[in-house]
């Protein structure tokens, strides 16, 4: 199974959206808007911000495991 590392996450705020390469090693809790600087966090019951606001989930979630 091919893991996809690259997740367009969107701004829930302003709408913004970015492509971001997201890491292998660790989950990532925060994550800043550049457009309109806040940071964001995942919602309830997600595990990170690529979960909740990413059009692909982190590489744990695609491999059926437990995320950070």
């Amino acid at each position: 199974m091919k893991i996809v590392l690259q997740s367009i996450i969107t701004c829930p705020l302003c709408s913004h959206s970015k492509e971001e390469t997201m890491p292998t090693d660790s989950c990532q809790f925060f994550y800043e808007c550049e457009n309109c600087k806040q940071t964001l966090k995942p919602n309830q019951g997600d595990c990170c911000v690529y979960c909740s606001y990413g059009t692909v989930p982190c590489p744990p979630i695609q491999q059926d495991k437990k995320c950070c």
